[in-house]
């Protein structure tokens, strides 16, 4: 600790509670109730769940990372940090910066445009079957022939792969800092 006093049991516990908040979230979101959800639901369902749960996410995470980073700030002043002390910091910052985009970018992005693919979905009366996966033939038909369907649903495939992206880097970023901590742990 670079700090010239150590930071008490609460900030200690704050920075935890912060840190383990968004990488339960982040491990709940992206690999457990996704997979729960496509298997059960329809696929209306599913994307109005997603679209109500993952801005929400989004921002939380945001909010962790965010205050995270500030707490370690404080308590590791930049003109007495070691190297691995400076990782952390560029860590935490890059999870912010990337959290925040993700929130106020394509996580918005990506709920608004399956939204409106949703309603020309509907029109066609597809929409109800369960999983992502199952009826692929009718969504492909009605991507040939409907040119803003098509349109959307590129874009959607764009900004899905550029949110998973961000995630997956906030989630290295988040096991880094864990690793970081654990090294840095006198007693269990």
């Amino acid at each position: 600790m670079s700090a010239e006093q150590e930071p008490t049991v609460t900030v200690k516990l704050l920075q935890l509670l912060l840190l383990s908040t968004y990488w339960g979230m982040q491990i709940w979101v992206t690999f457990i109730s996704s997979f729960v959800m496509d298997n059960h639901l329809n696929r209306h369902t599913y994307g109005f769940i997603q679209s109500r749960l993952v801005p929400f996410y989004l921002h939380l995470g945001s909010a962790c990372a965010f205050f995270n980073l500030t707490i370690f700030a404080v308590h590791h002043p930049s003109d007495s940090l070691d190297d691995r002390e400076a990782f952390q910091i560029f860590t935490l910052f890059v999870s912010v910066t990337v959290a925040a985009v993700n929130a106020q970018w394509f996580g918005q992005m990506t709920s608004d445009l399956m939204a409106d693919m949703h309603l020309v979905e509907q029109a066609c009366g597809l929409g109800q079957d369960i999983g992502l996966s199952s009826n692929r033939e009718a969504y492909a038909k009605l991507s040939d022939t409907d040119a803003k369907y098509r349109g959307l649903s590129s874009r959607l495939r764009l900004y899905r792969l550029l949110s998973s992206l961000c995630n997956l880097c906030c989630i290295g970023c988040n096991f880094s800092s864990l690793c970081y901590m654990a090294e840095n742990l006198r007693a269990l």
